[in-house]
Order: structure tokens, then C-alpha cells, then sequence
């Protein structure tokens, strides 16, 4: 059963088609995060997380910015958020659900992703960027650092590259921000949706069992000695060998037709 709809303040959810989409929705701030997008992002996760029919979640901003990063007004009390969802977690606990998330998540990156923007990036399995987008960490330039987005950023950006890019508050084109390892494709903003629906299709259309499982091991290998490591990967193999989805599909394989998948 899909999880009952949800009242949200600072995000869009749409599902459809196997795919839960959700838009950053703090339009008049560039899409700024604060504690009320936060939490309301983790509960559109959970809810994506248990609703059998959603196979991708889409991550984008409305407007045109993916978004500028945190709501400095709310980070130093200026201004408040009228929270109505119970407390599910900062944004500490995002950055490690969203790592952790057993579907593919996809960032659509339209526009500016600074900061905390750029940690949803950053943490997101898939980005695609349009060219004119600029990806960065300015906030060296009022007297901080991108603490939190520093630990899933190093885990995709070589450390030289990354630790210039932190301590400079630079803000790079989408081009070098691919180069680099932040986003994956850039594409021209008349094709981002076509790019980005093609990836989510093509995730979509494969075995929601092996995803599942794929992605649980790898999150959990990440960490791990290569000693440590292998004999979880070797468990996990052993896991989906007993799989529906995995029967079917080596017999689909045999029988040279198209599986079946039950996600099972």
C-alpha cells in the first residue's frame, strides 16, 4: 500500500510512472534549505522508501535553481519555519539516508546547487546538470565551511580538487563540476529532462530486488577494509541468488526473453 499524501510547506512531491518526484519549493529564497525542507525531505524519502510502486526518486528545484544552499536567515534565528510534520531528523541524518537509500535517487540539477544544495548532489546515486549551472561551496566567504557536504563530497571528488574548491568558496561551471566527479552528465537545459528521464526509465525498467540489494551492500561495503568488505559483498551475492527477481531473471537470460520482474 502507498503511504497516505502528505501536507508539505518547502517541497513538491509527484509520484507517477515509478517515479517520485520532488521539487525543493522555497522559491523566493532560491530554493535555500532549512530545517522544515529537511525534515519534510526526509519524510518524502521514507514514504518513497515504502511505497512498492516508486522504483527512482527525482531531486530538483523549483525555478531556476536546483538550490542556493542554507537559509542563513533560519541558521542564525532570524527567521522561523512553521514545522508541521513531526521530527524525523536534521540535515545530518539526510546526507546519511539519502547514502543509505535502497532505490536510485537522481538529482535534476537545473539551475545554482551551493552548499547544502550541493550535498543533496553530492549524496544523490545520479546527477545530471544542465550547462549553465553552477555547482560550488562559498561558505568560506561569510566565515564558515561546508563541514557536513565535505564528507560525501570526498567520497566522489579527488582531495586535491575538493579541498581547493572548500577553502577558495569556488563556484564552478557544470562543465568542470563533471570533470571532476560531482555530476555525471551535462546537458544542454533544452534536453535535461529528456537525459534525465531516459535514466530514470531505464532504472525503472530493471529489477527492483537487485537495486535494493545492490545498493544496500554497496552503502555498506563503503566503509569497509577490502578484508572486511568481500565477505559482506559474498553474503549479499548469496542473498540475492535466493531472490524471485533473480530466478527469473537467469531463466529469462535462458530463455532469451524479457524478464518479468515481481520484486521479489
Amino acid at each position: 500500500m502507498p503511504p497516505m499524501s502528505r501536507s508539505y510547506g518547502k517541497i513538491r512531491v509527484a509520484n507517477e510512472n515509478a517515479i517520485a518526484r520532488i521539487t525543493l519549493f522555497n522559491p523566493e529564497r532560491r530554493n535555500a534549505i532549512g530545517p522544515q525542507m529537511t525534515n519534510e525531505l526526509l519524510w518524502a524519502l521514507a514514504d518513497a522508501a515504502e511505497d512498492s510502486a516508486i522504483r527512482v526518486v527525482v531531486i530538483t528545484g523549483e525555478g531556476k535553481a536546483f538550490c542556493a544552499g542554507g537559509d542563513f536567515a533560519q541558521m542564525t534565528g532570524a527567521s522561523a519555519d512553521q514545522v508541521e510534520l513531526p521530527h524525523k531528523g536534521d540535515y545530518a541524518d539526510l546526507l546519511v539516508a539519502m547514502t543509505r537509500f535502497e532505490k536510485p535517487i537522481v538529482s535534476r540539477v537545473n539551475g545554482a546547487a551551493m552548499g547544502g544544495g550541493l550535498g543533496i548532489v553530492a549524496a544523490s546515486h545520479f546527477a545530471i546538470a544542465q550547462s549553465d549551472a553552477k555547482l560550488g561551496t562559498p561558505e568560506v566567504d561569510v566565515g564558515l565551511f561546508p563541514f557536513m557536504i565535505a564528507a560525501v563530497l570526498a567520497r566522489i571528488v579527488p582531495r586535491r580538487a575538493l579541498l581547493e574548491m572548500m577553502l577558495r568558496g569556488q563556484k564552478l561551471e557544470a562543465s568542470e563540476a563533471e570533470r571532476i566527479g560531482i555530476v555525471g552528465k551535462v546537458v544542454a537545459a533544452e534536453n535535461l529532462d529528456v537525459e534525465v528521464d531516459a535514466l530514470c526509465n531505464d532504472l525503472a525498467a530493471r529489477s527492483p530486488t537487485a537495486l535494493r540489494l545492490g545498493l544496500r551492500a554497496f552503502a555498506a561495503q563503503s566503509d569497509l577494509a577490502l578484508e572486511d568488505a568481500l565477505p559482506l559483498l559474498r553474503n549479499a551475492l548469496g542473498e540475492a541468488l535466493g531472490t524471485e527477481d533473480a530466478r527469473e531473471g537467469l531463466t529469462a537470460f535462458l530463455q532469451k526473453r524479457k524478464p518479468n520482474w515481481t520484486g521479489n
